[in-house]
């Protein structure tokens, strides 16, 4: 695996996003809404110096954790299902470059561009200290989760686009499966908690493992889940293509 094929295929992304709209437009809608939460938190009946509005929304779920599941599949929809419509695809599997370097290119650039935006909200805990007095781990530990959580949608999304040409199918169908994911822990109340079953659903629920990451709790298991569902949807969607190849 050679480290400057990913990085002409991450340069190659960037300039795509930053080329078009959607980087902005996507930016913007992320910062409105996030602040609108932190503001909410900050401002309301029960004023608290901490993240967790940010993160969670003080009212409803529309934090930044949840505004991940609508961002990923915006930002990685175009990635493979663009190039797949084009044509252009099969110009790319023909250079002398491995399927893990394209994804891993693709995949650090969305990434990178997420980051970017997470950078953009620092400014919430700069005002925090300005005017209070919070707690350094939960800000640390939130915004890794929030990394973290970014990471695994944007291989969630990376999926879902090397299976279509459709961008919009690309989007709903990654979407949904991260709305799974998150939600997941509601199925388990559905049957008696003490049931496997149940024990495993809430340990799929990615709600499960970001909200002690918020309080400032970081625990192996969260940092394990995430990698490791990275890790399989990026597995994923390099046998996608590798299947792309071969047609």
């Amino acid at each position: 695996m050679s480290l400057f094929s990913i990085k002409v295929i991450w340069i190659k992304e960037l300039k795509a996003y930053f080329n078009s709209p959607i980087a902005y437009i996507i930016t913007a809608l992320f910062l409105a809404l996030s602040g609108l939460s932190f503001a909410l938190s900050i401002t309301g009946r029960f004023p608290e110096a901490s993240m967790r509005g940010f993160l969670f929304g003080p009212i409803g779920p529309i934090g930044a954790f949840f505004l991940i599941v609508l961002i990923a599949p915006a930002l990685t929809m175009r990635l493979f299902a663009e190039e797949q419509k084009l044509g252009t695809l099969e110009l790319l599997l023909t250079a002398p470059l491995r399927d893990i370097e394209i994804v891993l290119g693709k995949f650090f650039a969305a990434l990178s561009l997420l980051t970017v935006m997470f950078g953009l909200t620092l400014y919430f805990p700069l005002l925090l200290y300005w005017f209070g007095d919070p707690d350094l781990l939960p800000i640390l530990t939130g915004y890794l989760g929030l990394f973290l959580m970014g990471a695994m949608g944007i291989s969630v999304g990376l999926f879902s686009s090397s299976l279509t040409s459709n961008q919009i199918v690309s989007a709903v169908l990654s979407t949904a499966t991260l709305l799974l994911l998150w939600l997941s822990n509601v199925t388990s109340t559905l049957g008696d908690g003490e049931l496997p079953w149940a024990s495993l659903v809430r340990f799929l629920a990615m709600s499960e493992h970001v909200r002690d990451m918020a309080y400032g709790v970081l625990d192996s298991r969260d940092i394990v889940y995430f990698i490791s569902l990275t890790a399989f949807f990026l597995f994923l969607t390099v046998r996608a293509v590798e299947t792309r190849r071969w047609k």
